[in-house]
Formats: C-alpha cells, structure tokens, sequence
C-alpha cells in the first residue's frame, strides 16, 4: 500500500472536481445545456469514481482521516445532487472506522467542523445540502446501532453549525449592523 499514491489520487481528483471551468451551475442556461449534452457532468463521474476507490482502501482508510476530510466535504459541497448522494455517504464510514479503531470520531468531527467554517465562508453550501447532509447520515446510522447516538449528536451540531454560518454569510450582505451583530452571536 502505498499511502502518498493514493493521497495523490484523492487530491488530484478532487482538484479536478472543484475547478471552476467545471462548475456548471455558473454558466448561462444555453452553454450549461450544451456542454451537458456534449460532454455530461463530469464531475459526478469522478466523484463516483473516488467514492468507489475510497470504499475499496479496506483497513488503509484510517490513513487519511482526517486528511481528507477537507477534501471530500469540498466535494459534497458541489450543488450537484447526484454527486452529494452518492459522496456524503464516505463521511460516515469516516466516521466508522475512526470509531472501530478509537471509540470515538473527534478527529473527523473537529477537521469537518474547522473546513465547513471555511467552505462555507468561500461561498459554499446551501440549504438543501444540510438537509441531505442530515437525511443521509442518519440514514446511515440507523444500521449501525452502537455509533448511531453519536451519529445523530454530531449530526445535530454540524446542521446547527451550518444553519448560523449560511445566516451569517446571507446577512454580512445586508446594511443592518444588529442583524450582523445578532448572527455574529449565535455563530460564536
């Protein structure tokens, strides 16, 4: 095993998702509609693709926790449903094996708390990925019994998080310096 080959895919392959000449969200309807219809998204391609080679690391995962957590949650932040179904699901076997090897999952929990401050700060994330972000880690934890109490502790503060950090970013907009003051508050 080859533990900087494989950081390298990773890295790599999420540097290819998030490029901006990829992100198709931002281009006017017409040339989205054309290059949707020549090319797909390519960017769920190989998000499927890293959460197919994540799956087959086996007991080599603990390598890059929490490595990549930064990584991949800039991954599932992409406003691409598909692709944030299909990725959002490595974070709780994140969370899994760090908690079959420790007992617990603080290391994934602060490096996801740290990075979401940050991505959502840049401009990332949305209302509509906290919800699937909610659905489908509790999904998950439901056929995991010991961790899903911790599942749904952690689950409940990241979307408490991210509710007041999407406030916060929507407000910094606004002229009212007590609407700035009162999110600034309830984010701290």
């Amino acid at each position: 095993f080859n533990l900087q080959l494989w950081n390298n895919y990773f890295h790599l392959a999420v540097a290819f998702i998030t490029q901006d000449s990829l992100q198709l969200e931002n281009f006017s309807h017409a040339k989205y509609n054309k290059i949707q219809n020549k090319y797909g998204d390519m960017r769920c391609l190989i998000g499927f693709a890293i959460r197919d080679m994540w799956y087959k690391l086996g007991q080599n995962k603990i390598c890059f926790i929490p490595g990549m957590v930064g990584p991949i949650l800039e991954m599932t932040l992409i406003p691409e449903v598909e692709l944030r179904k299909a990725t959002i699901p490595i974070f709780f076997d994140m969370m899994l094996c760090e908690y079959q090897r420790t007992g617990e999952f603080k290391k994934f929990e602060n490096e996801i708390i740290l990075k979401l401050d940050h991505e959502v700060e840049g401009g990332r994330g949305d209302e509509h990925y906290m919800q699937l972000f909610e659905s489908i880690l509790t999904e998950c934890a439901e056929q995991h019994p010991g961790i899903s109490s911790l599942v749904r502790s952690f689950v409940s503060l990241v979307k408490g998080l991210l509710e007041r950090l999407l406030d916060y970013r929507a407000v910094m907009s606004d002229d009212s310096k007590d609407n700035r003051m009162s999110c600034t508050v309830n984010l701290l």
